[in-house]
């Protein structure tokens, strides 16, 4: 498949291939006929990329406060690699698609392939979309006119906020697509309509769709025009479609209405209200979100669960089917809004003319009628040069699973920096493998995770996914004979952790590690060690710690197999060099320690996939567990006690388990307390770890400052830039790869802090 990507960073668009996505559950593979480019949104979006540093800040003063607080905590250098990584990642553009649909995913009965749908899928020649923002079109509409749904359904949307009625006064503030289709839609509400604009060609469709026109641009003066159309009653309401920085519109909207007046922002404009205005009318103001209900919301978009139809009569895709039966029916004539047409293959030259042509209106986007199945290459080379293949026989070669913010930013250049051999990345949509695949040096981006767990040139496999996915291909990956890195947490379950513990038990030729729970049967008192792991019949115990893997049974594996899979959780926070110099002075002291640890984790609203504890596990389970880690590390001892308690409810709060403190104890009488909080100030630090033993103290602040309190020869160890250990710890599982050395992090290690993560998280929610 080919899709269109925008360039953040210098302004560029380009046309990449990328491997074909499968409709997953929920979800329509649709094979584009036509995508209409959105004037303003899309426009906004070149212009944006093509500004500078300074303008780009200019336009978004929220951000740049966003990165200020960044630069407190975490240091500048650290806060310009994110912007910079940030601007460079490609966005895919468009979100008016006309097509056919080639595949349907499990849970769709409604439509089936060769049917014909309107959706917000993107410009690519294949579209992956959920079920509940595609619609049919109907016979009468043809392919041209239904690449128009979506970007109608936005002035739909503000026009049912208005609530117009038959024979009422309204205004549309800027007459581009969104603002001419208003009108027509307007007019099919039976509502007379003044239409006002700058541009004279624009002003004409409109007055072609039966509105009388106002042309600021000639002197004409919007307030009174508006006054003037009303017979100085005042009109009944104003659309504002405009995309402006000035506030003039909004204060011309509420000088021309009348008493109780009603204001909807569809665009974008300044929002620097007069009170007075909207004060002695008692106007209404609303800002109109996108296509309708269900907008961003992930249970009715991504999930496909619907609003009752009684209840929430107009959904955003029910806004579509309204917009196709307008056009069926012949009350919505886009056509008259084509300006130009273009073959795909040139939607370059399309958003040249769009940048430079500031009179352009609908850029339509047409696409070859090539067989569907020409189109659905799952896997595309990247590669320019050696390749992974080539390497040599005992060199970790890798395939990623996931491309997301974590990968691209930090695990891929941590892997790379490390001398990762990169061959296959594999991701669920196509893209953005391929954007950032062939920016680290991949060899090829897939959507087929099964070729490449069976591709016998890689024997590493890093998973970075979503949380819910984790265990599923920890187990696959390692069933496959693969090393395997895991991005935190291991799986988010008691059953997924014994199932990972049973394959790794198989494939590593050691036995069965224990599934004894660290708190026992009493979460409030201490408690003896977990005992050693039961031997299956005929298999030596598992070795301990670092040391060299040596029993009969994995020695016999290694000689037929080659070297039993390595297991590693990205854990870095035990790799980052002052938690190194941390560990090497506690080493060097018998008695036991107390930790205080204190996470600054920063709110994320409750709704958000992290919180939701099907997929991300919640934070305990997907973010705590790193201290979980980090605190056993500095112990060096087994965990053998767990307390956890969370926050209390306050009335009109929302509760979630990241307000909770977690108390650990050792093996060897340390203990440690995590203080996990998200009600936190940003300008504090985001981690602080305390340790005191043997009247000393040390203190680390946010991995730019280790200070010593007490130590011999030892006061502190400040860092330019902020170092959580990425690097260290990807160097340090493919360097133990590449020597036939066990993994940095002791099997059982990792098992105990992912039994201990998910223990924490249900005493939280109880």
């Amino acid at each position: 498949m080919k899709q269109i990507l925008q360039n953040m960073q210098n302004g560029t668009t380009e046309v990449v291939e990328a491997p074909s996505p499968r409709a997953g559950a929920g979800q329509l593979l649709i094979q584009t006929r036509r995508s209409l480019i959105s004037a303003g949104t899309e426009r906004m979006l070149v212009d944006f990329g093509k500004a500078n540093l300074v303008d780009k800040a200019r336009q978004q003063p929220e951000k740049v406060r966003m990165v200020l607080d960044k630069v407190r905590t975490d240091g500048l250098m650290t806060t310009v690699d994110a912007v910079r990584s940030k601007l460079a990642q490609p966005i895919p553009l468009g979100y008016c698609n006309a097509g056919v649909v080639v595949e349907v995913g499990a849970g769709v009965a409604d439509l089936k392939p060769g049917d014909r749908v309107a959706s917000n899928g993107s410009h690519a020649d294949l579209v992956r979309v959920p079920r509940n923002l595609c619609a049919r079109i109907p016979d009468g509409v043809d392919d041209e006119s239904a690449a128009f749904t979506v970007l109608a359904s936005i002035g739909l949307q503000g026009i049912r906020l208005a609530q117009p009625t038959l024979g009422e006064a309204f205004v549309v503030t800027g007459v581009g697509l969104i603002g001419l289709a208003t009108v027509q839609l307007l007019r099919a509400h039976g509502c007379r309509v003044l239409a006002i604009d700058f541009d004279a060609d624009k002003l004409a469709l409109a007055a072609r769709f039966g509105a009388a026109v106002c042309n600021p641009g000639r002197g004409e003066d919007p307030v009174a025009a508006g006054l003037a159309f009303s017979a100085g009653r005042g009109v009944d309401g104003v659309i504002i479609t405009a995309s402006t920085a000035s506030s003039d519109p909004v204060s011309q909207a509420a000088r021309m209405s009348r008493k109780r007046g009603r204001i909807v922002l569809v665009g974008v404009t300044g929002l620097e209200l007069n009170r007075s205005e909207f004060y002695e009318k008692e106007l209404s103001f609303q800002v109109s979100c996108s296509y309708g209900p269900g907008r961003y919301d992930p249970l009715y978009e991504v999930q496909g669960q619907d609003y009752p139809f009684g209840f929430v009569r107009w959904t955003e895709q029910r806004n579509f089917e309204a917009v196709l039966e307008l056009m069926a029916d012949g009350r919505l004539d886009v056509k008259p809004l084509i300006s130009h047409r273009f073959a795909f293959a040139e939607a370059p030259a399309a958003y040249g003319v769009l940048t430079e042509d500031k009179r352009a209106l609908g850029i339509l986007l047409e696409y070859p009628e090539a067989p569907a199945e020409t189109l659905r290459v799952r896997t595309v080379s990247l590669a320019v040069g050696e390749r992974a293949a080539d390497a040599e026989p005992a060199a970790p070669v890798c395939g990623f699973i996931g491309a997301g913010n974590y990968a691209s930013r930090v695990l891929i250049p941590a892997f790379k920096a490390a001398g990762a051999r990169f061959k296959t990345i594999v991701t669920s949509g196509g893209v953005s493998g391929v954007v950032h695949g062939r920016a680290a040096g991949f060899d090829e981006a897939s959507t087929d995770l099964a070729a490449m767990l069976a591709d016998p040139a890689i024997n590493t496999v890093a998973i970075v996914t979503r949380h819910d996915l984790h265990a599923p291909f920890v187990a696959k990956a390692l069933a496959a004979g693969k090393h395997v890195f895991v991005e935190k947490p291991l799986c988010l379950t008691l059953e997924e952790l014994a199932e990972i513990e049973r394959v790794y038990a198989r494939v590593s030729g050691s036995a069965s590690p224990a599934s004894s729970s660290a708190t026992g049967g009493d979460a409030e008192g201490p408690h003896d060690a977990p005992g050693a792991p039961t031997p299956e019949p005929g298999s030596a115990p598992p070795p301990e710690g670092n040391a060299p893997i040596a029993n009969a049974a994995v020695r016999g594996r290694s000689a037929a197999h080659g070297p039993a899979p390595l297991l590693m959780v990205g854990f870095n926070r035990r790799f980052a060099p002052h938690v190194q110099k941390m560990k090497t002075l506690l080493d060097a002291v018998s008695e036991p320690k107390s930790f205080i640890m204190t996470m600054n984790a920063g709110a994320i609203p409750a709704d958000h996939w992290t919180q939701d504890r099907a997929v991300g596990g919640g934070r305990i389970i997907g973010e705590a567990c790193h201290f979980i880690d980090l605190m056993r590390f500095l112990a060096g001892s087994p965990i053998v006690s767990l307390q956890a308690r969370a926050m209390g409810a306050a009335p009109g709060v929302a509760v979630t388990e990241d307000k909770a403190a977690l108390l650990l104890g050792f093996a060897d009488g340390s203990f440690g307390t995590i203080h996990y909080l998200a009600n936190g100030a940003a300008s504090f630090p985001k981690e602080r770890i305390e340790v005191f033993c043997a009247g000393r103290v040390l203190q680390l602040d946010n991995f730019r400052r280790l200070t010593g309190y007490g130590w011999p020869g030892f006061k502190g160890l400040n860092l330019w830039r902020q170092d959580k250990g990425q690097k260290a710890c990807a160097a340090a599982f493919l360097n133990a790869i590449a020597e036939g050395r066990p993994a940095p992090i002791p099997p059982d290690e990792i098992f105990e802090v992912a039994r201990v993560s998910i223990e924490a998280a249900e005493m939280v929610r109880v």
